[in-house]
């Protein structure tokens, strides 16, 4: 009876760790934000319909683009942290569409070389209106 006794310890040992441990199938990145016109699209060309009546979409950077295959590809996105303290609303997600390509969309970003630029709209989801933030570090996943 005894020598079974560690191999138990050992088991629940495992079980209880399990409990303490957050797996995240999400990936990291940055996010900017930038403005209209919108169209043209690499995706999708001067179809209007090729945005969410949400207006919550966006263009990929080459981490994503994934040679244009991200066109249409939807995104959960959250505001993670800012340089600028209190840009986040945290707690929130939105769910993005991809539109375009980052490199080459109509109008500048407000900060090149991020993961995802988002809409506008997208971006004033995630983050606080009297933020002057220009970029953001956000967590994404495909959905």
């Amino acid at each position: 009876m005894l020598r079974t006794q560690p191999f138990f310890i050992a088991i629940l040992l495992i079980l209880s760790l399990q409990l303490f441990t957050y797996i995240s199938y999400a990936d990291v990145g940055t996010a900017a934000w930038y403005t209209p016109p919108y169209i043209p699209t690499t995706c999708y060309g001067d179809d209007q319909t090729q945005f969410p009546s949400s207006n919550l979409f966006g263009a990929a950077g080459d981490g994503i683009w994934d040679n244009g295959a991200s066109c249409g590809r939807q995104y959960l996105v959250r505001c993670i942290s800012a340089t600028e303290p209190n840009t986040c609303l945290l707690g929130l997600t939105i769910q993005i569409k991809i539109v375009e390509y980052a490199l080459q969309s109509a109008s500048t970003p407000s900060s090149s070389g991020t993961t995802i630029l988002l809409s506008q709209t997208a971006f004033a989801a995630i983050t606080n209106s009297s933020s002057t933030a220009n970029s953001i570090n956000i967590e994404f996943q495909q959905v």
